[in-house]
Protein backbone atom coordinates (compact mmCIF):
# COMPACT_ATOMS: atom_id res chain seq x y z
CA UNK A 1 0.00 0.00 0.00
CA UNK A 2 2.93 2.64 0.85
CA UNK A 3 4.37 1.82 -2.35
CA UNK A 4 1.34 2.37 -4.34
CA UNK A 5 1.20 5.65 -2.34
CA UNK A 6 4.44 6.53 -3.23
CA UNK A 7 4.36 5.78 -6.79
CA UNK A 8 1.26 7.63 -7.23
CA UNK A 9 2.22 10.81 -5.28
CA UNK A 10 5.09 11.36 -7.58
CA UNK A 11 2.72 12.38 -10.63
CA UNK A 12 0.57 14.30 -8.53
CA UNK A 13 3.40 16.37 -7.05
CA UNK A 14 4.06 17.26 -11.27
CA UNK A 15 0.74 18.64 -11.63
CA UNK A 16 0.44 20.25 -8.49
CA UNK A 17 4.33 22.09 -8.97
CA UNK A 18 2.57 23.07 -13.15
CA UNK A 19 -0.23 24.51 -10.48
CA UNK A 20 2.29 26.51 -8.54
CA UNK A 21 3.72 27.83 -12.01
CA UNK A 22 1.08 29.24 -13.25
CA UNK A 23 -0.06 30.75 -9.47
CA UNK A 24 3.49 32.42 -9.59
CA UNK A 25 3.27 33.85 -13.03
CA UNK A 26 0.12 35.37 -12.26
CA UNK A 27 1.14 36.71 -8.95
CA UNK A 28 4.11 38.02 -10.53
CA UNK A 29 2.11 39.77 -13.43
CA UNK A 30 4.92 37.70 -15.77
CA UNK A 31 1.92 36.87 -18.55
CA UNK A 32 -0.55 39.64 -19.23
CA UNK A 33 -4.27 38.87 -17.61
CA UNK A 34 -5.52 37.91 -21.34
CA UNK A 35 -2.71 34.86 -20.66
CA UNK A 36 -5.68 33.35 -19.41
CA UNK A 37 -7.87 33.27 -21.91
CA UNK A 38 -5.24 32.64 -24.35
CA UNK A 39 -4.56 29.20 -22.32
CA UNK A 40 -7.67 28.07 -22.27
CA UNK A 41 -8.65 28.36 -26.03
CA UNK A 42 -5.72 26.35 -26.87
CA UNK A 43 -6.88 24.02 -24.28
CA UNK A 44 -10.53 23.52 -26.07
CA UNK A 45 -9.62 24.44 -29.10
CA UNK A 46 -6.59 22.36 -29.70
CA UNK A 47 -4.85 20.34 -27.16
CA UNK A 48 -8.07 18.55 -25.79
CA UNK A 49 -9.20 17.91 -29.02
CA UNK A 50 -5.86 16.36 -30.18
CA UNK A 51 -5.43 13.50 -26.87
CA UNK A 52 -9.08 13.19 -27.50
CA UNK A 53 -8.62 12.12 -31.27
CA UNK A 54 -5.39 10.35 -30.95
CA UNK A 55 -6.68 8.18 -28.19
CA UNK A 56 -9.80 7.55 -29.92
CA UNK A 57 -8.44 6.82 -33.71
CA UNK A 58 -5.76 4.37 -31.91
CA UNK A 59 -8.15 2.54 -29.61
CA UNK A 60 -11.75 2.76 -30.80
CA UNK A 61 -12.49 -0.20 -32.69
CA UNK A 62 -16.04 -1.91 -32.75
CA UNK A 63 -14.55 -4.82 -30.40
CA UNK A 64 -13.16 -2.81 -27.89
CA UNK A 65 -16.84 -0.68 -28.20
CA UNK A 66 -18.30 -4.18 -27.31
CA UNK A 67 -16.26 -5.31 -24.89
CA UNK A 68 -16.41 -1.82 -22.86
CA UNK A 69 -20.04 -0.82 -23.55
CA UNK A 70 -20.04 -1.88 -19.49
CA UNK A 71 -17.91 1.07 -18.51
CA UNK A 72 -19.86 3.53 -20.24
CA UNK A 73 -23.74 1.90 -18.10
CA UNK A 74 -21.47 2.08 -14.79
CA UNK A 75 -20.81 5.45 -14.95
CA UNK A 76 -24.38 6.34 -15.81
CA UNK A 77 -24.96 4.85 -12.50
CA UNK A 78 -22.45 6.46 -10.62
CA UNK A 79 -23.03 10.12 -11.90
CA UNK A 80 -26.86 9.60 -11.22
CA UNK A 81 -25.48 9.12 -7.75
CA UNK A 82 -23.37 11.99 -7.51
CA UNK A 83 -26.48 14.49 -8.73
CA UNK A 84 -28.64 12.26 -5.85
CA UNK A 85 -25.90 13.47 -3.29
CA UNK A 86 -25.33 16.59 -4.50
CA UNK A 87 -29.03 18.44 -5.14
CA UNK A 88 -29.58 17.61 -1.04
CA UNK A 89 -26.20 18.44 0.17
CA UNK A 90 -26.55 22.05 -2.03
CA UNK A 91 -29.01 23.03 0.35
CA UNK A 92 -26.92 22.50 3.54
CA UNK A 93 -24.31 25.05 2.07
CA UNK A 94 -26.44 27.42 0.49
CA UNK A 95 -30.19 28.02 1.80
CA UNK A 96 -31.10 31.19 0.67
CA UNK A 97 -28.82 32.06 -1.75
CA UNK A 98 -29.82 30.09 -5.20
CA UNK A 99 -27.34 30.74 -7.29
CA UNK A 100 -24.46 29.76 -5.12
CA UNK A 101 -26.13 26.34 -4.23
CA UNK A 102 -26.31 25.86 -7.98
CA UNK A 103 -22.39 26.31 -7.71
CA UNK A 104 -22.06 23.70 -4.93
CA UNK A 105 -24.33 21.67 -6.70
CA UNK A 106 -21.85 21.19 -9.60
CA UNK A 107 -18.72 20.75 -7.53
CA UNK A 108 -20.58 18.30 -5.65
CA UNK A 109 -21.61 16.16 -8.51
CA UNK A 110 -18.53 16.53 -10.94
CA UNK A 111 -14.81 16.33 -10.42
CA UNK A 112 -12.01 18.36 -12.32
CA UNK A 113 -12.57 14.48 -14.43
CA UNK A 114 -11.17 15.93 -18.10
CA UNK A 115 -8.26 18.19 -17.28
CA UNK A 116 -6.82 16.05 -14.20
CA UNK A 117 -8.82 12.98 -14.53
CA UNK A 118 -7.26 13.02 -18.33
CA UNK A 119 -3.89 13.78 -17.07
CA UNK A 120 -3.46 11.37 -13.96
CA UNK A 121 -4.79 8.31 -15.39
CA UNK A 122 -2.09 7.56 -18.11
CA UNK A 123 0.80 8.77 -15.46
CA UNK A 124 0.22 6.67 -12.97
CA UNK A 125 -2.07 3.52 -15.22
CA UNK A 126 -0.72 3.63 -18.70
CA UNK A 127 2.48 1.37 -18.26
CA UNK A 128 0.01 -1.58 -16.76
CA UNK A 129 -2.87 -0.90 -19.39
CA UNK A 130 -1.55 1.05 -22.50
CA UNK A 131 -5.74 1.43 -23.37
CA UNK A 132 -6.49 2.78 -20.01
CA UNK A 133 -6.83 6.34 -20.95
CA UNK A 134 -9.41 5.06 -23.99
CA UNK A 135 -11.41 3.15 -21.56
CA UNK A 136 -11.34 6.74 -19.58
CA UNK A 137 -12.85 8.44 -21.79
CA UNK A 138 -15.56 5.89 -22.58
CA UNK A 139 -16.51 6.29 -19.16
CA UNK A 140 -16.43 9.79 -18.92
CA UNK A 141 -18.64 10.31 -21.75
CA UNK A 142 -21.81 10.68 -19.66
CA UNK A 143 -20.33 12.81 -17.62
CA UNK A 144 -18.85 15.07 -20.69
CA UNK A 145 -22.07 14.79 -21.86
CA UNK A 146 -23.83 15.94 -18.49
CA UNK A 147 -21.79 19.06 -17.61
CA UNK A 148 -22.52 20.37 -20.98
CA UNK A 149 -26.05 20.29 -20.46
CA UNK A 150 -27.09 20.06 -17.32
CA UNK A 151 -23.87 21.22 -15.99
CA UNK A 152 -24.02 24.89 -17.38
CA UNK A 153 -27.49 25.43 -17.11
CA UNK A 154 -27.18 25.35 -13.63
CA UNK A 155 -23.72 27.88 -13.38
CA UNK A 156 -25.06 30.32 -16.05
CA UNK A 157 -27.20 33.04 -14.28
CA UNK A 158 -31.17 33.06 -14.30
CA UNK A 159 -32.15 34.71 -17.85
CA UNK A 160 -28.82 34.33 -19.45
CA UNK A 161 -28.79 30.66 -20.51
CA UNK A 162 -29.66 30.31 -24.34
CA UNK A 163 -28.79 27.55 -27.02
CA UNK A 164 -30.78 24.29 -27.29
CA UNK A 165 -29.61 20.78 -26.25
CA UNK A 166 -27.93 19.95 -29.55
CA UNK A 167 -25.85 23.26 -29.98
CA UNK A 168 -24.67 22.75 -26.28
CA UNK A 169 -23.34 19.22 -27.54
CA UNK A 170 -22.05 21.27 -30.66
CA UNK A 171 -18.29 21.63 -27.99
CA UNK A 172 -14.84 20.67 -28.98
CA UNK A 173 -14.70 17.90 -26.48
CA UNK A 174 -17.79 16.32 -28.08
CA UNK A 175 -17.11 17.39 -31.71
CA UNK A 176 -13.56 15.59 -31.24
CA UNK A 177 -15.20 12.08 -29.39
CA UNK A 178 -17.12 11.91 -31.88
CA UNK A 179 -14.58 12.59 -34.95
CA UNK A 180 -11.81 10.38 -32.98
CA UNK A 181 -14.05 7.50 -32.95
CA UNK A 182 -15.19 7.49 -36.44
CA UNK A 183 -11.32 7.72 -37.61
CA UNK A 184 -11.01 4.67 -34.95
CA UNK A 185 -13.66 2.65 -36.36
CA UNK A 186 -12.62 2.94 -40.10
CA UNK A 187 -9.14 2.31 -39.10
CA UNK A 188 -7.74 5.62 -40.25
CA UNK A 189 -4.97 6.20 -38.73
CA UNK A 190 -3.23 3.94 -41.42
CA UNK A 191 -3.67 5.94 -43.88
CA UNK A 192 -3.39 9.77 -42.04
CA UNK A 193 0.00 11.14 -42.91
CA UNK A 194 3.07 10.47 -40.40
CA UNK A 195 3.17 14.19 -40.09
CA UNK A 196 0.23 14.81 -39.21
CA UNK A 197 0.06 12.17 -36.61
CA UNK A 198 3.03 13.79 -35.34
CA UNK A 199 1.36 17.17 -34.89
CA UNK A 200 -1.55 15.38 -32.90
CA UNK A 201 1.08 13.60 -30.92
CA UNK A 202 2.85 16.90 -29.82
CA UNK A 203 -0.52 19.00 -29.41
CA UNK A 204 -1.42 15.92 -26.76
CA UNK A 205 1.57 16.00 -25.03
CA UNK A 206 0.66 20.10 -23.95
CA UNK A 207 -2.83 19.61 -22.28
CA UNK A 208 -1.80 18.33 -18.71
CA UNK A 209 1.20 21.34 -18.23
CA UNK A 210 -0.85 23.48 -19.95
CA UNK A 211 -4.01 22.38 -17.62
CA UNK A 212 -2.37 22.75 -14.49
CA UNK A 213 -0.88 26.11 -15.16
CA UNK A 214 -4.42 27.63 -16.72
CA UNK A 215 -5.58 26.40 -13.19
CA UNK A 216 -2.61 27.99 -10.88
CA UNK A 217 -3.11 31.16 -13.51
CA UNK A 218 -6.68 31.38 -12.86
CA UNK A 219 -6.28 31.04 -9.22
CA UNK A 220 -3.57 33.26 -8.75
CA UNK A 221 -6.08 36.00 -10.04
CA UNK A 222 -7.49 36.50 -6.27
CA UNK A 223 -5.95 36.88 -2.86
CA UNK A 224 -5.32 33.54 -1.41
CA UNK A 225 -6.07 34.81 2.10
CA UNK A 226 -9.75 35.20 1.11
CA UNK A 227 -9.78 31.93 -0.61
CA UNK A 228 -8.94 30.51 2.30
CA UNK A 229 -11.22 32.04 4.62
CA UNK A 230 -14.81 29.92 3.24
CA UNK A 231 -15.00 27.15 5.65
CA UNK A 232 -17.79 25.53 3.41
CA UNK A 233 -15.58 25.32 0.90
CA UNK A 234 -12.99 22.77 3.24
CA UNK A 235 -16.50 20.43 3.97
CA UNK A 236 -17.31 20.86 -0.06
CA UNK A 237 -13.39 19.28 -0.85
CA UNK A 238 -13.82 16.73 1.45
CA UNK A 239 -16.83 15.47 0.46
CA UNK A 240 -15.47 15.85 -2.94
CA UNK A 241 -12.07 14.51 -2.50
CA UNK A 242 -13.26 11.57 0.06
CA UNK A 243 -17.28 10.96 0.90
CA UNK A 244 -19.12 11.40 -2.56
CA UNK A 245 -16.33 8.93 -3.76
CA UNK A 246 -16.38 6.32 -1.13
CA UNK A 247 -20.66 6.20 -1.28
CA UNK A 248 -20.17 5.63 -5.10
CA UNK A 249 -17.30 3.33 -5.00
CA UNK A 250 -19.34 0.99 -2.15
CA UNK A 251 -22.77 0.83 -4.39
CA UNK A 252 -20.68 0.14 -7.56
CA UNK A 253 -18.94 -2.80 -6.03
CA UNK A 254 -22.59 -4.16 -4.48
CA UNK A 255 -23.66 -4.12 -7.89
CA UNK A 256 -20.62 -6.19 -9.23
CA UNK A 257 -18.51 -3.50 -10.90
CA UNK A 258 -14.71 -5.10 -11.90
CA UNK A 259 -11.97 -3.58 -10.83
CA UNK A 260 -11.14 -1.73 -13.80
CA UNK A 261 -14.83 0.39 -12.97
CA UNK A 262 -14.00 0.88 -9.54
CA UNK A 263 -10.26 2.38 -10.65
CA UNK A 264 -12.01 4.57 -13.10
CA UNK A 265 -14.57 5.79 -11.30
CA UNK A 266 -12.48 6.67 -8.21
CA UNK A 267 -10.36 8.81 -10.68
CA UNK A 268 -13.51 10.28 -12.25
CA UNK A 269 -15.05 11.54 -9.02
CA UNK A 270 -12.21 11.64 -6.29
CA UNK A 271 -10.83 14.43 -8.50
CA UNK A 272 -10.66 18.07 -7.09
CA UNK A 273 -13.11 20.70 -8.08
CA UNK A 274 -12.71 21.92 -11.32
CA UNK A 275 -12.52 25.48 -13.14
CA UNK A 276 -16.03 25.69 -14.35
CA UNK A 277 -17.57 26.71 -11.55
CA UNK A 278 -14.78 29.83 -12.19
CA UNK A 279 -15.51 30.05 -16.29
CA UNK A 280 -18.88 29.81 -16.39
CA UNK A 281 -19.49 31.87 -13.84
CA UNK A 282 -17.11 34.73 -14.90
CA UNK A 283 -19.09 34.45 -18.71
CA UNK A 284 -22.07 35.93 -17.54
CA UNK A 285 -21.13 37.88 -14.63
CA UNK A 286 -22.16 35.37 -11.84
CA UNK A 287 -20.29 34.54 -8.70
CA UNK A 288 -16.75 33.29 -9.02
CA UNK A 289 -15.37 33.68 -5.37
CA UNK A 290 -16.62 30.55 -4.69
CA UNK A 291 -15.48 28.55 -7.08
CA UNK A 292 -11.92 29.68 -7.23
CA UNK A 293 -11.80 28.72 -3.79
CA UNK A 294 -13.01 25.61 -3.82
CA UNK A 295 -10.13 25.17 -6.94
CA UNK A 296 -7.71 26.22 -4.93
CA UNK A 297 -7.84 24.43 -1.39
CA UNK A 298 -8.66 21.16 -3.47
CA UNK A 299 -6.12 20.92 -6.00
CA UNK A 300 -3.84 21.55 -3.16
CA UNK A 301 -5.46 18.51 -1.46
CA UNK A 302 -5.95 16.41 -4.19
CA UNK A 303 -2.32 16.39 -4.16
CA UNK A 304 -2.17 13.69 -0.90
CA UNK A 305 -5.66 12.70 -1.18
CA UNK A 306 -5.54 11.16 -4.79
CA UNK A 307 -2.50 8.86 -3.97
CA UNK A 308 -4.31 7.80 -0.83
CA UNK A 309 -7.37 6.97 -2.15
CA UNK A 310 -6.08 4.35 -4.73
CA UNK A 311 -4.02 3.10 -2.21
CA UNK A 312 -6.66 2.32 -0.20
CA UNK A 313 -8.58 0.90 -3.28
CA UNK A 314 -6.32 -1.11 -4.59
CA UNK A 315 -5.05 -2.94 -1.46
CA UNK A 316 -9.26 -3.56 -0.79
CA UNK A 317 -9.52 -4.63 -3.84
CA UNK A 318 -6.64 -7.46 -3.33
CA UNK A 319 -8.11 -8.38 -0.09
CA UNK A 320 -11.59 -9.08 -1.79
Amino acid sequence: MLQTFQATLSPMLVMFLCIVIGFVLKKANLLPDSAGTVMSKLENYVFVPALIIHTFMNYCTVASLTDQYSLILYSIVALLLGIAIAIPLSKVFSKNDAYRRNVYKYALTFGNFAFMGNAIVPAILESVDPEILYKYMLYTLPLNLMVYTWGIVILIPAGENKGGFLKKLMNPVCVSILLGALLGLIGAEAYVPSFLLTVVNYCKGCMAPVAMILTGFVIGGYRLLDLLKNMRVYVATMLRLFVIPALILTVLYLLGASDTVMILTLFAFATPLGMNTVVFPAAYGGETHTGASMAMISHTLCVVSIPLMYSLLTWILDLI
